[in-house]
């Protein structure tokens, strides 16, 4: 055989390379029809292309303008169009969608390891290609152009929360170098420093740096108004939005946590499990181990941690809410304070909010209060 093969002419083996690639190539999962599978590399300008022709099995590599890109789907049969998930990734898919195809959109840290040596365009399309035909790899929801514009309104928002506390430190700490005490509050920082840098008898800051110190004020009111005012436009989608307000019957769960898990995750159905979704949101333990023996470690903090965040504020909330006199927590919830620290409790207490907002979502239910509560026997 060996013999044969060192014989053969070039083309002759390279007809059976191409058939034995093709032998691998994908199949549409439940069917016996082949579907073809293309790995693009998104960029600014040139796009690469990874597939292999479903008729004699030969690897394809085409370089697209971005003006080609679209243009190049619209010729090809329907197939599967693998991407990152990374910048414009989202809009692509919705148009490659418009145009038949399946498009499934890959987290970037799953596509690296499939890397076989010097990254460049052509290898990133090739890894994309493989590993997107992985059994087990999972897969990013693609998002409508509506989820985005509320994501994109949550990260402004975001952003000027940022400016206003960096703003609000840096007056707070001006003002406390010339003696000037103000609580730690953007609110106390506008209600109290504004009286006292109006008035000179009481003000012992310098007329140098105090009308700047009292531009910096205005500064901060006009930030407190764009945020307000992005928070009621975020209200006009969730208004819209039933899903939005049946997950809000959560406790711990308010409209910029409804509004932001909608908008982030898309479809629930992409998870498996309402634990899977709670992964997604790094609110579960790290593992490390071997041998057969496995240690649990801290939350892992991967996925979006705007969402986390919003969620572990909202699991403090129902804690310090409950701990008021005449408030009674659930029975699962004392009895884990009674044994852990307060902030460990908090997370376990955002990782099961995430979980119920995945059963709801998933399966279309409404939240009931009275569910998983003790229930008197009756005695016949």
């Amino acid at each position: 055989m060996e013999e044969q093969r060192r014989e053969d002419p070039p083309s002759v083996r390279h007809r059976c390379a191409r058939v034995e690639m093709f032998s691998n190539h994908s199949r549409d999962r439940g069917s016996v029809m082949q579907v073809t599978t293309y790995g693009v590399d998104l960029a600014k300008r040139v796009f690469q292309v990874h597939w292999v022709e479903p008729d004699s099995g030969e690897v394809k590599r085409k370089m697209l303008a971005r003006g080609e890109f679209a243009a190049f789907f619209a010729r090809r049969s329907a197939g599967l169009v693998a991407m990152e998930a990374c910048g414009s990734a989202h809009h692509w898919g919705r148009a490659l969608q418009a145009l038949g195809h399946q498009v499934r959109l890959i987290p970037t840290q799953f596509v690296r390891p499939f890397v076989k040596s010097n990254k460049t365009d052509a290898a990133d399309a090739q890894a994309i290609w493989e590993a997107a035909q992985r059994p087990e790899m999972r897969f990013v929801a693609l998002k409508s152009e509506l989820q985005q514009a509320v994501l994109g309104l949550h990260r402004v928002r975001g952003q000027l929360v940022k400016m206003r506390t960096m703003q609000a430190n840096q007056v707070r700490g001006l003002l406390y170098e010339f003696g000037v005490v103000v609580p730690r509050s953007w609110r106390a920082l506008l209600a109290q420093a504004g009286p006292i840098l109006a008035e000179d008898t009481r003000c012992e800051v310098p007329e140098l740096i105090r009308g700047e110190l009292q531009q910096q004020l205005e500064g901060l009111r006009e930030l407190t108004r764009r945020i307000e005012q992005l928070e009621r436009s975020i209200g006009t989608y969730r208004q819209q939005d039933e899903q939005c307000r049946r997950i809000e019957a959560i406790p711990g769960v308010g409209p910029l946590s409804s509004t932001a898990v909608l908008a982030t995750i898309g479809d629930a159905r992409t998870f498996r499990s309402g634990r899977q979704f709670a992964a997604f949101l790094g609110l579960v333990p790290r593992q490390s181990g071997t041998g057969g023996r496995v240690r649990l470690l801290g939350i892992s903090k991967r996925g979006d941690p705007y969402l986390r965040t919003l969620l572990i504020h909202g699991a403090r909330a129902v804690v310090n809410h409950s701990s008021r006199p005449g408030r009674t927590p659930p029975q699962w919830l004392r009895e884990l304070l009674s044994r852990r620290p307060k902030n460990v409790a908090i997370v376990a207490l955002a990782n099961k909010i995430a979980r119920t907002i995945w059963a709801l979502l998933a399966h279309g239910r409404t939240f009931d209060h009275s569910w998983g509560q003790a229930q008197p026997v009756s005695v016949a």
